[in-house]
Protein backbone atom coordinates (compact mmCIF):
# COMPACT_ATOMS: atom_id res chain seq x y z
CA UNK A 1 0.00 0.00 0.00
CA UNK A 2 1.39 3.56 -0.88
CA UNK A 3 2.36 5.94 2.09
CA UNK A 4 -0.45 8.04 1.93
CA UNK A 5 1.64 11.15 2.92
CA UNK A 6 4.13 10.54 0.20
CA UNK A 7 1.45 10.11 -2.13
CA UNK A 8 0.59 13.88 -0.61
CA UNK A 9 3.98 15.09 -1.53
CA UNK A 10 4.00 14.04 -4.88
CA UNK A 11 0.22 15.45 -5.43
CA UNK A 12 1.87 18.97 -3.98
CA UNK A 13 4.64 19.09 -5.94
CA UNK A 14 2.97 18.50 -9.26
CA UNK A 15 0.11 21.07 -8.62
CA UNK A 16 2.84 24.00 -6.63
CA UNK A 17 2.67 25.61 -3.66
CA UNK A 18 -0.44 23.91 -1.27
CA UNK A 19 0.97 23.00 2.10
CA UNK A 20 3.14 19.42 2.13
CA UNK A 21 2.06 17.29 5.28
CA UNK A 22 4.34 18.97 8.42
CA UNK A 23 4.60 22.51 6.17
CA UNK A 24 2.78 25.72 7.24
CA UNK A 25 -0.59 25.54 5.83
CA UNK A 26 -1.81 28.02 3.05
CA UNK A 27 -1.82 32.08 4.54
CA UNK A 28 -5.08 33.84 3.00
CA UNK A 29 -3.68 36.02 0.47
CA UNK A 30 -0.25 34.37 -0.38
CA UNK A 31 0.81 33.35 -3.62
CA UNK A 32 2.11 29.72 -4.22
CA UNK A 33 5.53 28.85 -5.53
CA UNK A 34 4.23 28.44 -9.14
CA UNK A 35 3.23 32.30 -8.76
CA UNK A 36 -0.51 31.67 -8.49
CA UNK A 37 -2.83 32.81 -5.75
CA UNK A 38 -5.23 30.77 -4.11
CA UNK A 39 -8.81 30.38 -6.05
CA UNK A 40 -11.42 31.81 -5.08
CA UNK A 41 -15.19 30.88 -5.51
CA UNK A 42 -18.44 31.69 -4.76
CA UNK A 43 -20.86 34.64 -5.37
CA UNK A 44 -20.53 38.48 -3.64
CA UNK A 45 -21.12 37.94 -0.27
CA UNK A 46 -19.98 34.41 0.14
CA UNK A 47 -16.42 34.18 -1.94
CA UNK A 48 -14.37 32.17 -0.15
CA UNK A 49 -10.47 31.67 -1.01
CA UNK A 50 -9.94 28.27 -1.43
CA UNK A 51 -7.10 26.54 0.68
CA UNK A 52 -6.78 22.80 -0.05
CA UNK A 53 -4.46 20.56 2.46
CA UNK A 54 -4.28 23.22 5.21
CA UNK A 55 -3.31 20.98 8.00
CA UNK A 56 0.25 20.40 9.38
CA UNK A 57 -0.10 16.63 9.70
CA UNK A 58 2.03 14.89 12.14
CA UNK A 59 4.18 12.51 10.97
CA UNK A 60 2.57 9.36 13.19
CA UNK A 61 -1.56 10.22 11.25
CA UNK A 62 -1.56 8.96 8.30
CA UNK A 63 -4.90 10.59 6.68
CA UNK A 64 -7.23 8.31 5.03
CA UNK A 65 -10.47 8.75 3.95
CA UNK A 66 -11.06 12.21 6.00
CA UNK A 67 -14.72 11.82 7.41
CA UNK A 68 -15.66 14.41 9.55
CA UNK A 69 -14.99 17.86 10.93
CA UNK A 70 -16.39 19.93 14.08
CA UNK A 71 -15.19 23.41 15.73
CA UNK A 72 -14.80 23.99 19.39
CA UNK A 73 -15.23 26.92 21.09
CA UNK A 74 -12.08 27.67 21.52
CA UNK A 75 -11.53 27.84 17.67
CA UNK A 76 -9.77 24.56 17.51
CA UNK A 77 -10.64 22.10 14.64
CA UNK A 78 -11.74 18.26 14.94
CA UNK A 79 -11.15 15.59 12.24
CA UNK A 80 -12.63 12.10 11.66
CA UNK A 81 -10.63 9.77 9.68
CA UNK A 82 -11.08 6.39 8.72
CA UNK A 83 -7.78 4.93 9.68
CA UNK A 84 -7.28 1.06 7.54
CA UNK A 85 -3.72 0.96 8.13
CA UNK A 86 -2.48 -2.50 10.29
CA UNK A 87 -1.13 -0.58 13.12
CA UNK A 88 -4.35 1.15 14.92
CA UNK A 89 -3.58 4.49 14.96
CA UNK A 90 -5.61 7.77 16.37
CA UNK A 91 -8.89 8.27 14.74
CA UNK A 92 -9.23 11.57 15.52
CA UNK A 93 -6.76 14.65 14.94
CA UNK A 94 -6.84 18.30 16.10
CA UNK A 95 -5.82 21.01 14.88
CA UNK A 96 -5.67 25.22 16.02
CA UNK A 97 -6.72 27.80 13.67
CA UNK A 98 -3.65 27.89 11.72
CA UNK A 99 -3.46 24.75 10.95
CA UNK A 100 -1.09 23.42 13.67
CA UNK A 101 -1.18 20.09 15.32
CA UNK A 102 -2.83 19.76 18.92
CA UNK A 103 -3.34 16.61 20.07
CA UNK A 104 -4.87 12.92 18.33
CA UNK A 105 -6.65 10.48 20.27
CA UNK A 106 -9.21 7.40 19.40
CA UNK A 107 -7.36 4.58 18.87
CA UNK A 108 -10.41 2.53 19.71
CA UNK A 109 -12.13 4.59 16.79
CA UNK A 110 -9.77 2.96 14.55
CA UNK A 111 -11.14 1.74 11.17
CA UNK A 112 -14.52 3.43 11.79
CA UNK A 113 -14.03 7.03 10.94
CA UNK A 114 -17.17 8.77 10.09
CA UNK A 115 -19.43 11.56 12.45
CA UNK A 116 -18.15 13.85 14.66
CA UNK A 117 -20.19 16.68 16.11
CA UNK A 118 -19.77 19.03 19.60
CA UNK A 119 -22.09 19.87 21.76
CA UNK A 120 -22.04 21.64 25.12
CA UNK A 121 -24.00 19.29 28.13
CA UNK A 122 -24.05 21.40 31.57
CA UNK A 123 -21.33 23.74 30.61
CA UNK A 124 -18.78 21.69 29.35
CA UNK A 125 -18.45 20.56 25.64
CA UNK A 126 -18.52 17.53 24.68
CA UNK A 127 -17.93 15.02 21.46
CA UNK A 128 -20.46 13.12 19.80
CA UNK A 129 -18.83 10.40 17.67
CA UNK A 130 -20.81 7.87 15.01
CA UNK A 131 -18.62 5.05 13.70
CA UNK A 132 -18.88 2.38 10.83
CA UNK A 133 -18.08 -0.51 12.78
CA UNK A 134 -21.32 -0.52 15.06
CA UNK A 135 -21.28 1.84 17.94
CA UNK A 136 -21.84 5.47 18.88
CA UNK A 137 -20.01 7.43 21.69
CA UNK A 138 -19.48 10.34 23.76
CA UNK A 139 -15.99 11.76 25.07
CA UNK A 140 -14.48 14.40 26.05
CA UNK A 141 -12.54 17.00 23.65
CA UNK A 142 -9.42 15.35 25.23
CA UNK A 143 -10.56 11.89 23.96
CA UNK A 144 -11.72 10.19 27.84
CA UNK A 145 -14.94 8.18 26.62
CA UNK A 146 -18.48 8.78 28.63
CA UNK A 147 -20.23 6.09 27.26
CA UNK A 148 -20.27 4.15 23.91
CA UNK A 149 -23.17 2.00 22.76
CA UNK A 150 -23.32 -0.17 19.94
CA UNK A 151 -26.58 -1.37 18.31
CA UNK A 152 -30.37 -0.35 20.29
CA UNK A 153 -32.24 -3.12 21.81
CA UNK A 154 -35.95 -3.41 20.91
CA UNK A 155 -37.27 -0.15 20.02
CA UNK A 156 -40.52 1.56 20.10
CA UNK A 157 -41.49 2.96 17.16
CA UNK A 158 -42.92 6.79 17.06
CA UNK A 159 -46.14 5.43 15.60
CA UNK A 160 -48.35 2.09 15.18
CA UNK A 161 -45.44 0.00 13.72
CA UNK A 162 -44.02 -3.47 14.29
CA UNK A 163 -40.77 -2.81 16.43
CA UNK A 164 -37.45 -4.08 15.51
CA UNK A 165 -35.10 -6.05 17.98
CA UNK A 166 -31.03 -6.97 17.98
CA UNK A 167 -30.66 -10.40 16.79
CA UNK A 168 -27.12 -10.45 17.46
CA UNK A 169 -24.38 -7.83 18.73
CA UNK A 170 -23.87 -4.90 16.21
CA UNK A 171 -27.32 -5.89 14.32
CA UNK A 172 -31.15 -5.51 14.59
CA UNK A 173 -34.48 -5.78 12.26
CA UNK A 174 -34.18 -8.05 9.50
CA UNK A 175 -30.35 -8.64 8.87
CA UNK A 176 -29.88 -4.84 9.26
CA UNK A 177 -25.96 -4.10 10.48
CA UNK A 178 -25.97 -1.20 12.82
CA UNK A 179 -23.78 1.35 10.61
CA UNK A 180 -24.46 4.89 12.09
CA UNK A 181 -23.22 8.18 9.87
CA UNK A 182 -24.20 11.39 11.59
CA UNK A 183 -25.96 13.08 14.92
CA UNK A 184 -28.27 15.89 15.17
CA UNK A 185 -28.94 17.12 18.88
CA UNK A 186 -32.65 17.87 19.90
CA UNK A 187 -34.22 20.90 21.38
CA UNK A 188 -35.01 18.80 24.82
CA UNK A 189 -31.22 17.70 25.13
CA UNK A 190 -31.81 14.67 23.58
CA UNK A 191 -30.32 13.76 20.22
CA UNK A 192 -31.34 11.96 17.02
CA UNK A 193 -28.45 9.10 15.39
CA UNK A 194 -28.84 8.49 11.49
CA UNK A 195 -28.32 4.79 10.57
CA UNK A 196 -27.34 5.94 6.96
CA UNK A 197 -25.08 2.62 6.40
CA UNK A 198 -27.64 -0.01 7.93
CA UNK A 199 -31.35 -0.04 8.50
CA UNK A 200 -31.78 3.56 6.86
CA UNK A 201 -33.68 4.50 10.50
CA UNK A 202 -33.11 7.70 12.11
CA UNK A 203 -33.26 6.50 15.85
CA UNK A 204 -34.19 9.33 18.74
CA UNK A 205 -32.45 8.61 22.19
CA UNK A 206 -32.91 10.96 25.00
CA UNK A 207 -30.96 13.03 27.00
CA UNK A 208 -29.20 9.75 28.96
CA UNK A 209 -29.10 8.37 25.57
CA UNK A 210 -31.73 5.59 25.63
CA UNK A 211 -33.20 4.59 22.69
CA UNK A 212 -37.12 6.34 22.82
CA UNK A 213 -38.14 5.90 19.00
CA UNK A 214 -37.21 5.34 15.48
CA UNK A 215 -38.86 6.83 11.76
CA UNK A 216 -38.09 6.31 8.48
CA UNK A 217 -36.75 3.01 7.01
CA UNK A 218 -35.62 2.26 3.13
CA UNK A 219 -37.89 3.70 0.85
CA UNK A 220 -38.10 6.53 -1.33
CA UNK A 221 -41.51 7.76 -0.60
CA UNK A 222 -42.33 10.45 1.74
CA UNK A 223 -40.92 9.62 5.07
CA UNK A 224 -38.75 7.35 3.77
CA UNK A 225 -34.81 7.12 3.50
CA UNK A 226 -32.09 5.93 1.84
CA UNK A 227 -28.85 6.29 3.29
CA UNK A 228 -30.08 9.13 5.92
CA UNK A 229 -26.68 10.23 5.71
CA UNK A 230 -26.55 13.39 7.68
CA UNK A 231 -28.95 15.72 9.77
CA UNK A 232 -29.49 18.64 11.97
CA UNK A 233 -31.77 20.40 13.75
CA UNK A 234 -33.13 23.68 11.59
CA UNK A 235 -34.40 26.33 14.10
CA UNK A 236 -33.27 29.18 11.53
CA UNK A 237 -35.24 32.70 12.43
CA UNK A 238 -38.54 32.47 10.48
CA UNK A 239 -39.05 28.61 10.11
CA UNK A 240 -40.92 26.07 12.11
CA UNK A 241 -38.32 24.19 13.96
CA UNK A 242 -37.91 20.92 12.25
CA UNK A 243 -35.28 17.77 11.88
CA UNK A 244 -33.45 17.66 7.98
CA UNK A 245 -32.21 14.87 6.85
CA UNK A 246 -29.24 14.29 4.54
CA UNK A 247 -31.25 11.91 2.16
CA UNK A 248 -28.59 11.40 0.18
CA UNK A 249 -29.21 7.85 -2.35
CA UNK A 250 -32.81 9.94 -2.46
CA UNK A 251 -30.93 13.08 -3.87
CA UNK A 252 -32.64 15.54 -1.52
CA UNK A 253 -33.08 16.60 1.77
CA UNK A 254 -36.08 15.33 4.11
CA UNK A 255 -37.95 17.40 7.15
CA UNK A 256 -39.20 15.65 10.02
CA UNK A 257 -40.81 17.02 12.64
CA UNK A 258 -39.66 16.18 16.28
CA UNK A 259 -41.56 13.47 16.34
CA UNK A 260 -40.74 12.20 13.15
CA UNK A 261 -43.24 12.58 10.89
CA UNK A 262 -42.71 14.06 7.01
CA UNK A 263 -43.43 17.61 6.36
CA UNK A 264 -41.47 18.14 3.04
CA UNK A 265 -38.34 18.26 0.84
CA UNK A 266 -36.21 19.84 -1.27
CA UNK A 267 -34.69 18.14 -3.95
CA UNK A 268 -31.82 20.89 -5.81
CA UNK A 269 -29.01 18.09 -4.41
CA UNK A 270 -26.89 15.62 -6.09
CA UNK A 271 -25.66 13.13 -3.18
CA UNK A 272 -25.73 15.14 -0.07
CA UNK A 273 -23.84 14.06 2.67
CA UNK A 274 -24.11 16.45 5.62
CA UNK A 275 -25.33 19.78 7.15
CA UNK A 276 -24.27 22.51 9.03
CA UNK A 277 -25.71 26.19 9.63
CA UNK A 278 -24.53 29.27 10.61
CA UNK A 279 -27.09 32.40 11.39
CA UNK A 280 -29.37 32.19 8.31
CA UNK A 281 -27.34 30.09 6.11
CA UNK A 282 -27.54 26.53 6.04
CA UNK A 283 -24.14 24.25 4.44
CA UNK A 284 -24.56 21.06 2.38
CA UNK A 285 -21.42 19.23 1.26
CA UNK A 286 -22.08 17.15 -1.60
CA UNK A 287 -20.44 13.89 -2.19
CA UNK A 288 -20.73 15.08 -5.52
CA UNK A 289 -18.00 17.64 -5.89
CA UNK A 290 -20.18 20.14 -4.76
CA UNK A 291 -21.20 22.47 -1.65
CA UNK A 292 -24.53 23.92 -1.82
CA UNK A 293 -26.00 27.29 0.26
CA UNK A 294 -29.07 28.05 1.16
CA UNK A 295 -30.70 30.94 2.58
CA UNK A 296 -33.35 30.58 5.64
CA UNK A 297 -36.04 30.29 2.98
CA UNK A 298 -33.87 27.39 1.19
CA UNK A 299 -33.45 29.80 -1.54
CA UNK A 300 -30.23 28.84 -3.19
CA UNK A 301 -27.09 30.86 -2.52
CA UNK A 302 -24.84 28.62 -4.38
CA UNK A 303 -23.31 25.10 -5.42
CA UNK A 304 -19.61 25.87 -4.85
CA UNK A 305 -17.85 24.11 -7.56
CA UNK A 306 -20.61 23.06 -9.58
CA UNK A 307 -19.50 22.08 -12.97
CA UNK A 308 -21.24 19.46 -14.91
CA UNK A 309 -17.77 18.62 -17.18
CA UNK A 310 -15.59 18.30 -13.94
CA UNK A 311 -18.33 15.97 -12.09
CA UNK A 312 -18.83 14.13 -14.86
CA UNK A 313 -14.53 13.40 -14.45
CA UNK A 314 -15.02 12.90 -11.02
CA UNK A 315 -17.72 9.84 -11.42
CA UNK A 316 -16.18 8.18 -13.78
CA UNK A 317 -14.56 4.81 -13.78
CA UNK A 318 -16.00 4.42 -9.91
CA UNK A 319 -14.58 7.34 -8.95
CA UNK A 320 -11.15 6.70 -9.73
CA UNK A 321 -10.51 10.28 -9.46
CA UNK A 322 -10.62 9.85 -5.26
CA UNK A 323 -7.78 7.64 -5.75
CA UNK A 324 -5.73 9.88 -8.33
CA UNK A 325 -4.26 12.88 -6.88
CA UNK A 326 -2.01 13.90 -9.58
CA UNK A 327 -5.55 14.89 -11.25
CA UNK A 328 -6.85 16.81 -8.84
CA UNK A 329 -7.38 20.66 -9.16
CA UNK A 330 -7.02 23.50 -6.98
CA UNK A 331 -10.45 24.99 -6.19
CA UNK A 332 -12.27 22.21 -7.47
CA UNK A 333 -13.82 19.34 -5.08
CA UNK A 334 -13.80 15.71 -5.39
CA UNK A 335 -16.02 14.01 -2.95
CA UNK A 336 -17.26 16.53 -0.10
CA UNK A 337 -17.81 14.57 2.75
CA UNK A 338 -18.39 16.94 5.86
CA UNK A 339 -18.07 20.85 5.92
CA UNK A 340 -18.40 23.24 8.71
CA UNK A 341 -18.72 27.15 9.40
CA UNK A 342 -16.18 28.29 12.06
CA UNK A 343 -16.45 31.18 14.43
CA UNK A 344 -15.37 33.55 11.68
CA UNK A 345 -17.58 32.42 8.83
CA UNK A 346 -14.83 30.41 7.10
CA UNK A 347 -15.83 26.80 6.10
CA UNK A 348 -14.06 24.05 6.76
CA UNK A 349 -14.16 20.94 4.74
CA UNK A 350 -13.39 17.03 4.53
CA UNK A 351 -13.25 14.77 1.63
CA UNK A 352 -14.08 11.29 1.26
CA UNK A 353 -10.49 10.61 -1.12
CA UNK A 354 -7.97 7.80 -0.44
CA UNK A 355 -5.45 10.02 0.95
CA UNK A 356 -7.72 12.19 2.93
CA UNK A 357 -8.04 16.28 2.48
CA UNK A 358 -8.48 19.29 4.52
CA UNK A 359 -9.63 22.45 2.92
CA UNK A 360 -9.94 25.80 4.39
CA UNK A 361 -12.37 27.90 2.44
CA UNK A 362 -11.76 31.47 3.73
CA UNK A 363 -14.74 33.69 3.66
CA UNK A 364 -12.93 36.87 1.74
CA UNK A 365 -16.43 38.72 0.86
Amino acid sequence: MTDSNTSRREFLKATGGLALAGSAPAILGAEDKAGTKPPVIGPEGHRYEVQHDCMQIPKHIRWQDTHGVTVDAAGLIYIKHRTMTAEPQDAIVVFDENGKFVRSFGKEFHGGGHGIDIRKDDGEEFLYLCDNKGHIAKSTLKGEVVWKQQAPTTIAPYKNARPFEVKKPGKYGKGHLFSPTNIAFAPDGGFWVGDGYGSHYVIRYDKDAKVVGYFGGAGDAPGKLRTPHGLWWDDRKGREPALVVADRANARLQYFSEDGKHLSFFDDMLFPADIDIQGDVMLVPDLHARITLLDAQNKLIAHLGHDPAWLKQVLANNFAMRRSPDRWEPGRFIHPHDACFDHDGNIYLAEWVAIGRISRLKHIG
